[in-house]
C-alpha cells in the first residue's frame, strides 16, 4: 500500500506541560487506524497538527503529492445561520474543477447518504437548531463533499445514538480512503480498526502502534507490560550489584572505579525511567452505598408520558431493587433522559405512579453536567467551605480526595469551564461519590473518558450494592454494566421492550427493521387500471433500457432471494458482524427492485 502521510519525531507541548516527543508513523492507503491514549495525551492536538491547523514544536509531517485531509472535529463549527445544505454545497464548491450543477448534485447526494436530506431533517434548517447527534453529521457530510483521501475523526461517536453509532461503523470499513478515528468506543475500534496506535509518553518512544483491531491491541499491551517489568526487574538487580561493589571501599576500587560508577548512574536513570513508565496510575471510584435498603427502592406502574404531542413512552412496569442493573437504549430524543427523570420523580408522569422506597438517596450524573459551575475552581466544586470532605464517613483533605480522580495540585483553582471534558467528567464523578446512594442514575457519564477511567467506572458499578439505571452510547459498557435493556420503539410508538443484553438488542433491531421496510413494489401494470392517456414516443436509448429491463428485473430478485435465503445459515445467524452485513446488503437489493420497478413503470407507462 501507498504511504499517504509520514510522521517523523514529532513533538508537542501545551504551555509548559509536554504532550507527545519525538513520536514518528505513517497512513497508508485504505487503513482505519484507531487512535487512543489517556485524557490530556494529546491526541485531538495530533489530528489538528496531521490536517494542518496546528504546527509542531519539532519534528515533520510529511504527505503525498496532491493529498485531501479532512477533520471532523470534537466539536464542529459552522457560519453563523448556516443550514445544512448551504454547509455542504460550500464545502463542495471548494473543488475549483466543478461546475456549478456538479457542486450542487454532489452535495445533494451526499446528503442524501448521510439522511441530512429527509428523516425529518429539511435541508434549508439552520444547523444551529440540529441535535448534537445531527450537527455531527453534517460536519462528516462536510468533508465527504472534499472527496478526502484521509479522513481524521475526533471522537465521532459522542452525541450520536447507537443507531447512528452503527451506521458510522458501516460508513468507516466500507469507506474508500483511508482513516484516523480518535475514539473510547471499544466496539468501534474492534468491527473497524485495521491498526490501533496509542499515544502515550509511558510507551517506548510515546507511540505503541499495533495491526489489527482491538483485541490485538489489548494482547499486545499486556505483552508490553510484562517485558518492561521483567527489565525494570533485571536493571534493578543489575543496579543493586553494581552499587554494592561501589560501596566495597578503597581495596575494591581500581582504575576502573569511574566508568563503573557512571555505568551505575546510568542503569539508575534507566531503572527510574522504566518505573515511572510501569506505573500505571488510574481514578479510582468507589461509589457509596447507603445502609440498610428496602427490598423494592423503586416501583412504578403503568407509566405514560407525551411530548409536544409525540408520545415517548407508555404502559411501563418497572421495579428496581438493590441489585438491579437496567439500561436504556433508543435513537436520539426518543424520550431516554425523560423517563430517568420521571423515575426519579423530577418529573410527573402523564398517566401511571411512580413510588420511591422512603429514605433511599438518589445520585444523578445529569448528561449535560448542568450542575458544574463553569466558574467555580476544582477545589471549590468538592469542598465549596473549608478545606476537607466527609468520604465514607471519613474526613479527607479535599485535595487529597481529589487526587484520586487524577487531578494535579496545580489543578485545584483552575476553574472548571477550563477543563476538557473528560476532566469535568471525573469530577462531576468525584462530587457524586461524596453522597451515599441507593439509587445510582447515570445518563451518559461515559462522555469523554478515557479507556482506563472506563475500566474502572465499570468495576465500580459492578461491586455498587444499589440499584442502577444507565444511559449511554457506549454499547460495550452498556452490555457490561446492565442486566437488562429496555428498547425504545424507533417507530416511536412509546412502547418499551425487554431485552436481556446488546446481542438480543441487534437481533431485534434487525427485526424491526425488517419490519418496516415496504415490500417490492407491484408493476404499475398491476395497479387498478387508470383512465387511458397517450403514451410518450420513447427515444432510441429508453426503448434499449425498456427492452433489456426484465431481465435485470429478474436478475435483481434472484439476487435478493439468495441473499434472504442467506440469512437461514447457521454460520451466519452465529456470526453479529456477517449478519448485520447481510441484512444491509438485503436492503440495497430490495431498494434495487423497487428502483427497477419504478423504471420499468415509468417507460412502459
Amino acid at each position: 500500500m501507498a504511504v499517504l502521510l509520514g510522521v517523523h519525531r514529532l513533538s508537542k507541548a501545551f504551555g509548559s506541560r509536554p504532550l507527545f516527543s519525538g513520536i514518528s508513523f505513517g497512513v497508508e492507503t485504505g487503513e482505519r487506524i484507531g487512535l487512543i491514549g489517556p485524557n490530556g495525551a494529546g491526541k485531538s492536538t495530533l489530528l489538528k497538527i496531521l490536517a494542518g491547523l496546528t504546527p509542531p514544536d519539532e519534528g515533520t509531517v510529511s504527505v503525498s503529492s496532491g493529498l485531501t485531509v479532512g477533520l471532523v472535529a470534537q466539536v464542529p463549527d459552522f457560519a453563523e445561520g448556516a443550514t445544512v445544505r448551504s454547509t455542504v454545497l460550500e464545502a463542495a464548491r471548494s473543488e475549483r474543477d466543478d461546475h456549478e450543477w456538479e457542486a450542487e448534485a454532489r452535495a445533494d447526494e451526499v446528503l442524501a447518504r448521510l439522511s441530512l436530506a429527509g428523516g425529518g431533517v429539511s435541508p434549508e434548517k439552520p444547523v444551529a437548531l440540529l441535535s448534537g447527534g445531527q450537527r455531527k453529521r453534517v460536519a462528516l457530510a462536510r468533508e465527504l463533499v472534499r472527496r478526502p483521501d484521509l479522513l481524521l475523526l475526533d471522537e465521532p461517536t459522542n452525541h450520536l445514538d447507537v443507531e447512528s453509532i452503527a451506521w458510522l461503523e458501516e460508513l468507516v470499513a466500507r469507506a474508500p480512503f483511508a482513516t484516523v478515528t480518535v475514539t473510547h468506543d471499544r466496539l468501534f475500534l474492534q468491527r473497524v480498526s485495521t491498526r490501533v496506535l496509542e499515544l502515550d509518553r509511558r510507551n517506548p518512544g510515546g507511540l505503541l502502534s499495533v495491526s489489527g483491531d482491538f483485541a490485538a491491541w489489548v494482547a499486545a499491551k499486556e505483552q508490553l507490560l510484562s517485558a518492561m517489568e521483567s527489565r525494570e526487574a533485571a536493571l534493578a538487580n543489575t543496579l543493586r550489584r553494581e552499587t554494592e561493589w561501589l560501596r566495597r571501599g578503597p581495596k575494591a576500587r581500581t582504575t576502573k572505579q569511574q566508568a563503573r560508577a557512571q555505568r551505575a548512574e546510568a542503569l539508575a536513570e534507566e531503572v527510574e525511567s522504566l518505573a515511572a513508565s510501569n506505573r500505571s496510575r488510574s481514578v479510582r471510584l468507589d461509589f457509596d452505598a447507603a445502609g440498610r435498603s428496602p427490598k423494592r427502592l423503586l416501583v412504578a406502574e403503568g407509566i405514560g408520558k407525551s411530548h409536544g404531542g409525540r408520545r415517548l413512552f407508555r404502559g411501563l412496569d418497572l421495579t428496581l431493587a438493590p441489585g438491579s442493573r437496567v439500561g436504556l437504549i433508543g435513537p436520539n430524543g426518543c424520550g431516554k433522559s425523560t423517563l430517568l427523570r420521571v423515575l426519579v420523580g423530577s418529573e410527573p408522569p402523564d398517566e401511571g405512579t411512580v413510588a420511591l422506597a422512603e429514605g433511599t438517596p438518589v445520585v444523578f450524573f445529569e448528561q449535560g453536567r448542568e450542575s458544574l459551575d463553569p466558574e467555580a475552581t476544582v477545589l471549590g466544586t468538592v469542598c465549596p467551605e473549608g478545606d476537607h470532605v466527609v468520604y465514607r464517613g471519613r474526613s479527607l483533605h479535599a485535595r487529597s480526595y481529589l487526587d484520586r480522580f487524577l487531578f494535579a495540585q496545580e489543578q485545584m483553582e483552575v476553574k472548571v469551564g477550563r477543563l476538557s471534558g473528560g476532566e469535568q467528567s471525573r469530577l462531576l464523578l468525584a462530587r457524586l461519590m461524596l453522597r451515599p446512594a441507593g439509587l445510582l442514575v447515570l445518563d451518559e457519564p461515559t462522555n469523554d473518558l478515557d479507556l482506563a477511567t472506563l475500566d474502572v467506572l465499570e468495576e465500580s458499578l459492578a461491586e455498587f450494592p444499589g440499584a442502577l439505571l444507565l444511559v449511554t452510547h457506549d454499547r460495550a459498557f452498556l452490555d457490561r454494566a446492565t442486566d437488562v435493556l429496555l428498547a425504545f420503539d424507533p417507530d416511536g410508538d412509546g412502547t418499551l421492550t425487554r431485552l436481556s443484553g446488546l446481542d438480543q438488542w441487534e437481533s431485534w433491531r434487525r427485526e424491526t427493521r425488517d419490519r418496516r421496510t415496504p415490500p417490492p413494489k407491484a408493476p404499475a401494470a398491476a395497479a387498478v387500471p387508470s383512465p387511458p392517456r397517450s403514451r410518450r414516443r420513447l427515444g432510441y436509448l429508453e426503448q434499449r433500457e425498456l427492452d433489456g429491463i426484465e431481465p435485470r428485473i429478474e436478475a435483481a430478485e434472484a439476487e435478493l432471494a439468495r441473499l434472504e435465503a442467506s440469512l437461514e445459515a447457521p454460520d451466519v445467524l452465529s456470526d453479529g458482524p456477517r449478519l448485520l452485513a447481510l441484512s444491509r446488503a438485503i436492503e440495497e437489493a430490495r431498494a434495487e427492485v423497487d428502483r427497477l420497478y419504478a423504471r420499468w413503470a415509468e417507460l412502459s407507462g
